[in-house]
């Protein structure tokens, strides 16, 4: 059998999703020499907040949920600054074939109610992802999980429906964060976390108190956190300056010159995954139309909008969601540039010169009704009328994200390529944006997923990322940087390109020199 802690460590990153070797921008706080001290309390400020928030680590929907869940929850594995599944939960985990996996769970550690973690609850939680009663945001994910059995009070049998390399990784997403066996009441949280739930009211606050019992030794450091929402940008900016919060997240380039200026607070930056992606239904017309969608995709132009609308921080992209700094990336694909003449030409193969379209867009998805001026004004240029519907960010992603031909997404880094391919390029897939569907792409998802020769599986992965940028309803021209800002006396920060604030788990590592 072979130990998650050896292929994961040395050879290629196995399932390790964005590596390393990112050109991340240390925070003076992630490089200083002091030592964690014990105590303090932070307000943090995060993007979203509505009555729909949970405590429910399978329904998680956004950076706020993932927070929480962070907070009070802890995983089996969980992603280090290299986005290397490490041991937490999981004393061992094993596998000679990468379909019949074997969990040894970790002695003495014990729910927040004083209940001792066994297999059962780990079998428990795992499993009810399939039941579709609960509306789990990895139910898609969880059908590969065939059967799932306590083989002792501290070992867990998971057999999948295929072979899955990235099994450790894919156990380290928030939502499979484990429950005590039976829970139904997410009024409050019951979890193995840092912290506990002294109080949750959704759309208002979280009210995390440190857990003393537990299971890693001094920690949590900070004696207090409390998580409220403030969606407005400028708003979370003003609050982090003026003291009543110290740790923001997603800052709008814009705003980074202020925080700069202030000898009292720092930037974060992770270059990652992060995208606002065009989407253009391939189940419609005129939007199904490949020469359409080819015509659209030599209409951005990358570099404009890496400069103007993200003030360079963000990362040129190539039609597909993989990030040039992830090891599974094609280098030798051919980059797609602005041509008016190919889009010109693609346009009249699909017989829509002077056709007029409509394109949604919304604050919602981070620079998309800059986007979509840029593309109206290049394709006034080729003989295609594109109008512009900006709509109000409340409620876009129920009311508009793909219910239209042409509108955008916006798409938070995953840790494996094949969680990304799979939540939203798989044919059959709840998030498949644009409704692609691809017989060949399919095939080689479930024979990527099982290869264990890392030049086999990249040269798979290299495949579907031509698949997705040649014939795909999607387009992607850059990949965002996460900016983050926090108040210089919080020390411990440094970047998880998974997402803000190290990758949503901040509250367990960072700590307070005020």
């Amino acid at each position: 059998m072979t130990d998650i802690l050896s292929p994961y460590s040395r050879r290629g990153l196995i399932g390790a999703g964005l590596g390393v070797g990112a050109g991340l921008l240390l925070p003076d706080s992630a490089m200083s020499a002091s030592r964690p001290r014990r105590g303090g309390r932070i307000r943090a400020a995060g993007m979203t907040a509505s009555t729909a928030d949970t405590l429910d680590p399978a329904k998680g929907a956004n950076s706020s949920d993932y927070i929480r869940h962070y907070m009070f929850y802890s995983l089996l594995t969980q992603l280090d600054r290299n986005l290397i599944p490490q041991l937490e939960l999981a004393e061992r985990i094993e596998s000679s074939d990468q379909i019949n996996w074997h969990i040894r769970l970790r002695k003495g550690i014990t729910f927040h109610d004083g209940a001792t973690l066994t297999a059962q609850d780990v079998v428990w939680t795992l499993m009810r992802h399939k039941n579709p009663a609960t509306g789990s945001k990895m139910a898609q994910i969880a059908e590969q999980f065939a059967q799932i059995r306590a083989t002792s009070k501290q070992d867990v049998f998971i057999r999948l429906t295929g072979p899955n390399a990235d099994l450790p990784a894919i156990l380290a997403q928030t939502h499979f964060g484990i429950l005590r066996e039976g829970t139904s009441d997410f009024r409050t949280a019951n979890g193995t976390g840092p912290f506990l739930c002294a109080q949750f009211r959704p759309g208002v606050r979280t009210l995390a108190r440190r857990n003393p019992n537990f299971w890693k030794p001094g920690k949590p450091y900070l004696d207090e956190i409390e998580l409220i929402s403030i969606p407005d940008e400028t708003s979370r900016v003003n609050a982090l300056l003026s003291g009543d919060v110290h740790i923001i997240l997603a800052v709008n380039p814009r705003s980074s010159k202020r925080i700069h200026a202030s000898p009292r607070h720092n930037l974060m930056v992770t270059p990652s995954g992060l995208h606002t992606n065009l989407i253009m239904r391939q189940d419609r017309l005129p939007t199904g139309n490949p020469h359409f969608v080819a015509a659209i995709k030599y209409l951005f132009d990358r570099p404009l909008i890496k400069r103007a609308l993200f003030r360079g921080y963000a990362t040129i992209a190539n039609d597909h969601p993989i990030p040039p700094f992830h090891p599974y990336y094609r280098a030798d694909l051919p980059q797609r540039v602005l041509d008016l003449d190919k889009a010109r030409w693609h346009l009249q193969r699909a017989g829509l010169k002077g056709t007029r379209l409509p394109i949604y867009a919304s604050p919602a998805a981070e620079g998309s009704v800059d986007m979509a001026s840029v593309l109206q004004e290049y394709g006034s240029r080729i003989g295609l009328n594109l109008a512009v519907n900006r709509v109000p960010a409340d409620g876009y992603w129920s009311t508009h994200w793909m219910k239209h031909p042409m509108g955008f997404g916006n798409t938070n880094p995953r840790p494996t390529a094949d969680l990304m391919f799979s939540l939203f390029y798989k044919s059959d897939a709840a998030w498949n944006e644009s409704g692609w569907k691809n017989a060949r792409f399919d095939r080689l998802l479930v024979e990527a997923r099982g290869e264990a020769d890392q030049a086999k599986r990249k040269q798979l992965y290299g495949e579907m990322q031509e698949l997705v940028r040649d014939y795909c309803g999607v387009s992607i021209p850059v990949f965002i940087n996460l900016i983050d800002a926090h108040d210089r006396r919080l020390k411990g920060m440094y970047p998880i390109a998974i997402g803000g604030m190290m990758g949503y788990q901040f509250a367990e590592h960072v700590w307070w020199e005020g």
